[in-house]
């Protein structure tokens, strides 16, 4: 059978996050996961189903690719499929054609299982490597301790708080609490939970949304924010054990994370909050200008 590419649409969403919530397992490559998609749901179930590729053969989906902005593709394998060929050569085919209507010409990134096939195709079709990622993990199966700080989970009478400490946490944020309530009205956002952290003063401090793929599975943390005016306080450290204690309820295995390897201040929280690193990672980049030698 042919292997075919589609824009699921918003019907077909579902289907989508329940085949990623199935491909998460201990021991994985770092790969797309249902939070990542629930994280985009803050757009809506529109701009998300938009930005969603996936690959079946036989009616059965193969691959999902998330568009994580025009230039990103965040691509994984089922996993029985990681080495096969004819899978690999169409997906490295429809990424490298735009006018297959995943990514447009010029520069262009994509992350991709470490192992596969489509690493190696793309490096031959001129891709180079990008810069450093560091994942990180935790493993749930002792309790957490208390992370020393007031926890609170956000419902929706406190997304302006969440929303606040979201946009004073990221220079370039444009979190709202419309974004809050589209992304919690999301498919995975039943699987979630966000956290925001009060210092003594009862002043917001550090938020952090966590994601679980179902008992037994890895979760992640996407995304995890300290106040501008609050930091060096150990925050970060407080709102991620408290994201690893919400995972370990929610009855994820293990929690993970992933960030740029420049940044050295959040490696280090991560691992004060027991998280150990594994190898790093690296996206696979297109120049702007390799089009135009090829």
């Amino acid at each position: 059978m042919a292997i075919e590419l589609d824009v699921p649409g918003i019907d077909g969403l579902g289907a989508a996050v329940g085949v990623l919530r199935e491909w998460q397992y201990d021991g994985a490559p770092m790969q797309l996961h249902p939070g990542d998609v629930g994280w985009f749901w803050r757009f809506g179930a529109s701009a998300t189903a938009a930005a969603v590729r996936t690959w079946s053969r036989d009616g059965r989906i193969l691959a999902v690719g998330l568009l994580d902005g025009p230039e990103l593709l965040r691509l994984t394998i089922a996993p029985d499929v990681r080495q096969d060929e004819e899978l690999a050569h169409r997906l490295v085919a429809d990424l490298t054609d735009p006018e297959r209507g995943v990514l447009e010409e010029g520069r262009a990134y994509v992350e991709a299982p470490v192992g596969t096939p489509v690493q190696d195709l793309l490096c031959r079709t001129g891709w180079t490597v990008d810069e450093p990622w560091t994942p990180l993990r935790r493993d749930l199966s002792e309790p957490v301790a208390d992370p020393g700080v007031r926890i609170e989970v956000i419902g929706p009478e406190q997304a302006r708080v969440r929303a606040a400490v979201q946009r004073a946490s990221f220079g370039t944020s444009t979190f709202t609490e419309d974004h809050w309530h589209a992304m919690a009205a999301g498919v995975p956002y039943a699987d979630a939970r966000c956290l925001v952290a009060y210092d003594d003063r009862g002043d917001a401090v550090a938020t952090v949304t966590v994601w679980s793929a179902g008992p037994g599975k890895p979760g992640v943390l996407e995304p995890m924010g300290v106040h501008r005016d609050h930091r060096g306080r150990g925050h970060g450290r407080a709102i991620t054990v408290a994201a690893a204690a919400s995972l370990r309820e929610l009855g994820s295995s293990s929690a993970l994370v992933c960030t740029p390897s420049s940044h050295a201040a959040a490696v280090a929280t991560y691992k004060a909050a027991g998280f150990e690193p594994l190898p790093e990672v690296r996206d696979r980049r297109r120049d702007a200008d390799a089009c135009r030698r090829s």
